[in-house]
């Protein structure tokens, strides 16, 4: 920002396009990952596990919506959405694949189920793998799309700073300097550019550390979800994760059957 001449506003509203448009798409393009991921998952229980599938779903696309609201700024938390999905499947699961012939379980009974799961552990270890492999990928995308929305601020504010006739005047003129214009083979204007500078955008040149951090941290956070806190492998795991949890339980199905029996 503080390299801004008298090509600058052209620049800035790009930049500002840029930035904006990132912002306002990006969570579009959230839901519709979001939205095929959580499809991908209730797959698993239409081909796999059909006698839950119906009430399967409503807990996959709950835990979806946690997720997607999460990376939108609200204060769910990955921690607790997917307990929370376990302790909604742990029912179904024990009703329907554990003990298929179990007929007529009460609400007040299903609902001992959801307050037991975390203590009955009855999917191992693999509802902690999948807190472990979503909250990285969801930390980053949240503060990806939180900083995109800073900088739609920032650059809105920088195009309302205000300059004086002779400061307009001044900056019509860089518009003839060759480096102004990437001819840097060529001399500069001596001494005209920088006075400029000084004299009309000393308040903008006091965001140019802060300007350098923050697309440095941009630069890191894409890196990040473009590596190992890939934001669509990570959703996209959560099928196997879950087909994974719910082997492990039908596996340990008689000593579930016999610790519920006795809590």
């Amino acid at each position: 920002l503080p390299s801004y001449t008298a090509n600058s506003s052209v620049k800035l509203q790009r930049l500002y396009l840029t930035i904006q448009q990132n912002f306002f798409l990006s969570p579009e393009t959230f839901d519709l990952l979001i939205g095929f991921a959580a499809d991908h998952t209730c797959s698993l229980f239409d081909t796999t596990y059909g006698t839950m599938a119906k009430e399967a779903r409503e807990s996959v696309k709950e835990l979806f919506t946690d997720i997607s609201l999460y990376i939108l700024g609200s204060d769910n938390t990955v921690e607790e959405a997917v307990p929370r999905f376990f302790d909604s499947l742990f029912p179904l699961v024990y009703s329907r694949l554990i003990n298929p012939g179990m007929s007529g379980m009460t609400e007040e009974y299903a609902e001992c189920l959801r307050m037991t799961q975390q203590d009955v552990n009855p999917f191992g270890p693999h509802p902690k793998a999948m807190v472990n492999k979503l909250s990285k990928s969801m930390q980053a995308t949240r503060a990806l799309s939180q900083a995109l929305s800073v900088g739609v601020e920032v650059v809105t504010a920088m195009e309302q700073v205000a300059f004086t006739r002779d400061c307009s005047r001044a900056l019509v003129k860089m518009q003839y300097c060759s480096h102004c214009q990437g001819l840097t083979l060529i001399r500069p204007c001596a001494g005209y550019c920088l006075n400029v500078m000084r004299g009309c955008l000393a308040s903008v040149a006091e965001v140019d550390i802060h300007w350098r951090e923050y697309i440095t941290m941009l630069d890191e956070l894409t890196n990040d979800m473009a590596g190992s806190h890939d934001l669509e492998l990570a959703l996209l795991s959560v099928r196997n994760l879950v087909n994974e949890a719910i082997l492990h339980a039908q596996l340990n199905g008689p000593r579930l059957s016999a610790t519920v029996s006795n809590m």
